[in-house]
């Protein structure tokens, strides 16, 4: 293609988009034409740009628009006013794609729907460094990265309780008791007026142990057990000792400010896929840090990620594993809606007990420390003597991760979808008329899935995730309704971000062209009833509903969105299995949690909701999922959205 205008028309409307040539150019240095608006793109932003335009097939394709996506200053919905973006700090997370930012965002005054708005925009100096697209190089790309800018936490700060409930003694405050406190803590009734107990909460949502992150600028009620990152690193879950973080987009300065002051110097163990560059700033990030170090995650297969979000924290009391969806940076525990699985405490075992002791009934020790093993670095070790050392027999759900490699014989089903599948083979229950159950898959980006459905998505992808129980493995699996839900342009438009909302959700146009036929499995984004329908996801789940969407067969939380580099990709005719990412999740099966029905109630409203019934699954999005209407159009984060103001007046005008 050279030159002029290319379309996609689907039956959810026109996309219009600069040719493939024109998006492999340089950001243009004459003036004229869309330019870079306040913000350029975070790094994990990037990750998931480079599951959706590169995989096995695309490695010489072209670099889907050099540059980053538009932002603007933006506040709370509907309150009336911006806030000017502070510079962005010296962080791993905060790295500028250009080399000077834009100050001017586009900003709409009260919508004129006869007057274009003005691209009056500050233009930034190409680098050799800029851009978010991905090389034709075998080599794995140097992305740089950009957080949104660190603000002051605006969020409430308070926890949701203790790590056991005890009497609490009378007149005691809600702030953060110290370390030798922990119990000595009484929450204050939130400012809705409602007496919200959060160590109740705390103590029904042990259950599942699955918390949504708290959004900023949404009703109380609406958080009610949610949990914020200074939460889960409060003295009230324990007493840190050591901690170990893995994640893909770390802004150390930040997070070490979520540690409560007194474990701020404890050991801080990094886990990351930096290289080259990126990995020298993540190093000049931490020097001023002496309690913390780097752990290099091994990438050997071109254009994979460290995507894995985990916490592992050791305390005076114990041991605790979190496996979560947000980015290590402000804006990932702001306004989003995020997932975290949050284990039980895990006490230690007695001196001399054997390596089997402590497993739990869904082998979830074992695969934990062969995931870890699976990095093959030795930075890793004491974390996995940790594991080995604590009695984790108490955990229900399943350990589902994806490690980078060709997998072959026993290896195969220990990763990715394929290690999804034969959980679902081994432990699922059976239902009757199983291709009436649907598929969901919620997830904040998608990769590049072959030119027609049987390609990935509904051949070896659905048959591993149709499988319920050996009896049903593979039965039926073409017939099986699948819906997935990813967010519309309405919804990011509308959202309390806005349109910078939408640098969360890289499906590249790209990649959408060549799969026009993905839209017809759409959804909506549609949380009403948890009260988070403007707050979008950047968390990815998984389920199988019954076909009244009233029980689950199953559920999963994880990293991996739907891509063939997260979730795998068989090659020799089925002899193994590539995957280029590392990715984690948990799985919940309801006969691990005692429901000897082998489903889940579905429960519906704010999530987890004070009064929720123990067994009643908290399912973060509205059931059923809501198909695209013909207006609706799938999110396009590198294309212009000019035509209506977002909820903040803005545009979007990548360059």
């Amino acid at each position: 293609m050279s030159g002029g205008v290319s379309k996609v028309q689907s039956q959810h409307g026109r996309w219009t988009v600069s040719s493939s040539d024109e998006e492999d150019a340089e950001p243009a240095r004459q003036t004229g034409g869309p330019f870079l608006l306040t913000q350029s793109v975070r790094k994990d932003y990037v990750s998931d740009s480079d599951e959706t335009v590169v995989d096995e097939e695309e490695f010489g394709a072209a670099d889907s628009g050099q540059g980053s996506t538009a932002s603007s200053t933006h506040g709370p919905l509907g309150s009336g006013h911006s806030r000017e973006s502070p510079p962005s700090p010296r962080a791993s997370a905060a790295r500028k794609i250009g080399q000077e930012p834009a100050s001017n965002p586009i900003k709409t005054e009260a919508p004129d729907p006869g007057r274009q708005p003005s691209l009056a925009l500050k233009r930034l100096r190409p680098s050799s460094e800029s851009g978010w697209g991905v090389s034709s190089s075998d080599e794995e790309p140097d992305t740089k990265a950009e957080a949104r800018q660190v603000k002051e936490e605006l969020v409430d700060q308070r926890s949701p309780g203790p790590m056991k409930k005890k009497q609490r003694p009378e007149g005691t405050d809600h702030h953060y008791p110290s370390a030798s406190s922990a119990a000595a803590w009484s929450p204050k009734p939130e400012s809705d007026g409602e007496t919200l107990d959060k160590w109740d909460v705390l103590e029904k949502a042990k259950s599942f142990g699955f918390y949504l992150t708290k959004v900023s600028g949404i009703p109380a009620k609406d958080n009610c057990g949610a949990l914020h990152i200074k939460d889960i690193l409060s003295p009230l879950f324990g007493t840190i000792k050591a901690s170990a973080q893995f994640n893909y987009c770390i802004d150390i300065p930040w997070l070490v400010k979520q540690y409560p002051e007194e474990f701020r110097t404890k050991p801080l163990l990094i886990v990351h896929g930096e290289q080259r560059q990126s990995k020298a700033e993540l190093h000049g990030d931490a020097h001023p840090y002496p309690n913390v170090r780097l752990c290099q995650a091994k990438l050997e297969i071109a254009y994979g990620t460290h995507h894995t979000k985990m916490m592992l924290l050791l305390y005076e009391e114990g041991f605790r594993v979190v496996i979560h969806t947000s980015n290590l940076i402000r804006d990932d525990w702001h306004q989003k809606t995020q997932g975290i699985w949050l284990s039980p405490l895990y006490p230690r075992l007695p001196e001399g007990s054997s390596e089997s002791a402590g497993e739990s009934m869904t082998n979830f020790k074992r695969d934990l420390v062969d995931y870890l093993t699976s990095y093959r670095s030795a930075g890793l070790g004491e974390w996995i003597t940790h594991v080995k050392q604590h009695d984790l027999s108490e955990t229900r759900v399943y350990l589902i991760g994806s490690t980078p490699g060709r997998h072959q014989g026993n290896e195969k089903q220990k990763w990715g979808h394929l290690k999804l599948g034969r959980i679902l083979s081994d432990r699922a229950s059976p239902v009757a008329n199983p291709e009436s159950w649907p598929l969901i898959g919620q997830f904040s980006s998608i990769g590049s899935l072959g030119a027609d459905e049987t390609k990935w998505l509904c051949s070896e992808f659905r048959e591993s995730l149709a499988t319920l129980g050996k009896s049903q493995r593979s039965l039926s699996s073409q017939q099986v309704p699948l819906h997935l839900v990813y967010p519309t342009v309405e919804n990011v438009r509308t959202s309390l971000e806005g349109y910078p909302a939408g640098g969360s959700l890289p499906y590249a146009i790209v990649t959408a062209q060549k799969q026009p036929w993905l839209s017809s499995f759409f959804c909506r984004w549609s949380a009403k009833l948890t009260g988070r329908s403007h707050a979008m996801p950047h968390i990815k789940t998984y389920m199988r509903a019954s076909p009244d969407f009233g029980e689950l067969a199953w559920f999963v939380v994880t990293s991996a969105n739907l891509s063939k580099a997260a979730w795998g990709m068989l090659e020799k005719n089925g002899f193994q299995l590539m995957i280029r990412s590392y990715e984690l999740g948990v799985l919940y099966l309801p006969k691990a949690f005692g429901i000897e029905t082998g489903r889940f109630s579905v429960h519906q409203g704010r999530l987890p909701d004070c009064q929720v019934s123990e067994m009643s699954f908290p399912v973060p999005y509205d059931l059923p999922p809501q198909r695209y209407s013909s207006k609706d159009r799938p999110w396009i984060w590198n294309i212009p959205y000019l035509h209506a103001p977002d909820t903040n007046g803005n545009v979007w005008a990548p360059s």
